[in-house]
């Protein structure tokens, strides 16, 4: 694996790590911003909007440079951004701090993924994802629980000064040992770019993504509340179940990145089945303890962990480029949007357990995206080898679970 990857997966870290920061911080930065929790909630939905809808204008206005330069112009904005955030006077500097550190961490992701395909080998481009999107499991396993400690013990400014020189160690390890890409080779103009959108094959996997990741992050934007409330755990025990959620994500990334380029639609298939039970069983028997935990480490291992999967499954109907990875970001982060915007009013009226019905909602809508490409799944393995050359060219593009 080159070395560029795990590279790229330190800034994805970094970038990751603010993202969650405000979650961690909320009553500290609510006293240090002369602000409510609802407003600092509010933060993190625009980082989330942010992403979602800004990413890929950046990208875009980034297609004419070599990829290794656009990342060190989004180091460069989201630096600005972040400490813009640590020495915000008042709630709307911060607002507009974390606006900006959105729409460059979701463009940074999308030319870090197209990049990572562009340094691997086709048949190994799955597993590649893999590692450099340990850096979004690793955020949530260390960088959240980190930049809490550092802003419980030290104020919430310094954690944002502690990304800053995460974000400035990442940049520099970026400028020396990721290698420079001729954007000959990387083929990214924009009416390229924007051709693969024509495909509607593409935006049906882009909903896919959405409904994954939505299921999941019903579960997880609430995980402390239900576990403190309704499983019955002392609040100081919430941070060790976290991270035993967050180990779970990196070892089930680990083993769908392995699996991701030859079984791409059946690890969907499989991971959104598990993730419907155990969100039903989550939802069910959360008020056993125990039962609650082991559910809770299952949503961890088949949840956001079939990144790898849906990020193959898209560049195989659209391309690699940087266009179409930071959309697949964007719908992604659709999903987050979704699912906590449901989620907040149902436990309203529902209680606590609706996020986890909601989510499982999600994940059976997840699966019937999928009925169209297990449907051709099914076909060509039944199509007999002699059919001729036709039914053979098709293959590629019709089974999803060939190597790319």
């Amino acid at each position: 694996m080159p070395r560029a990857v795990y590279l790229l997966a330190l800034g994805i870290f970094a970038m990751v790590t603010s993202e969650f920061v405000v979650a961690g911080l909320m009553p500290q930065m609510a006293d240090g911003l002369d602000a409510t929790i609802p407003e600092i909630g509010y933060l993190i939905t625009a980082f989330a909007a942010a992403m979602a809808f800004g990413g890929p204008f950046l990208t875009v206005a980034l297609l004419k440079l070599r990829q290794k330069t656009s990342l060190l112009v989004l180091f460069g904005i989201f630096l600005a951004g972040n400490v813009l955030a640590a020495l915000a006077p008042d709630y709307r500097t911060m607002l507009v701090a974390r606006v900006i550190t959105g729409i460059a961490s979701q463009a940074f992701f999308g030319v870090s993924i197209s990049l990572c395909a562009q340094l691997t080998r086709p048949e190994v481009r799955g597993r590649a994802i893999a590692v450099a999107l340990n850096g979004l499991m690793l955020g949530t396993l260390l960088g959240l629980p980190l930049s809490t400690v550092i802003g419980e013990h030290l104020g919430w400014r310094a954690a944002f000064w502690a990304i800053t020189v995460l974000t400035v160690l990442a940049a520099l390890a970026t400028l020396v040992g990721v290698p420079r890409i001729e954007r000959a080779a990387e083929g990214s103009g924009l009416r390229q770019e924007l051709g693969a959108f024509r495909n509607r094959r593409l935006w049906l996997t882009l909903t896919t993504s959405t409904f994954v990741i939505g299921a999941t992050f019903s579960a997880f934007s609430y995980l402390n509340p239900i576990l403190t409330e309704v499983s019955g755990f002392a609040t100081g025990s919430v941070p060790l179940l976290l991270i035993a959620y967050g180990a779970a994500t990196v070892i089930g990334n680990t083993i769908v990145g392995r699996l991701a380029d030859k079984r791409t639609v059946p690890v969907l298939l499989i991971g959104l089945l598990l993730n419907l039970a155990f969100l039903v069983g989550f939802a069910s028997l959360a008020q056993l303890s125990a039962a609650a935990v082991l559910l809770m480490m299952g949503i961890g291992l088949v949840g956001v962990t079939m990144n790898p999967a849906l990020v193959t499954r898209v560049q195989r109907a659209g391309n690699a480029g940087p266009l179409v990875n930071t959309v697949h970001s964007s719908f992604i982060t659709l999903g987050i949007i979704i699912a906590t915007s449901l989620g907040g009013p149902a436990i309203d009226t529902f209680g606590l357990r609706a996020p986890l019905w909601i989510g499982a909602a999600l994940a059976a809508l997840g699966l019937v995206t999928l009925l169209p490409d297990l449907k051709r799944l099914r076909d060509s393995r039944t199509t007999p080898a002699a059919t001729g050359v036709g039914a053979a060219q098709s293959r590629p593009t019709t089974n999803e679970s060939a190597p790319a």
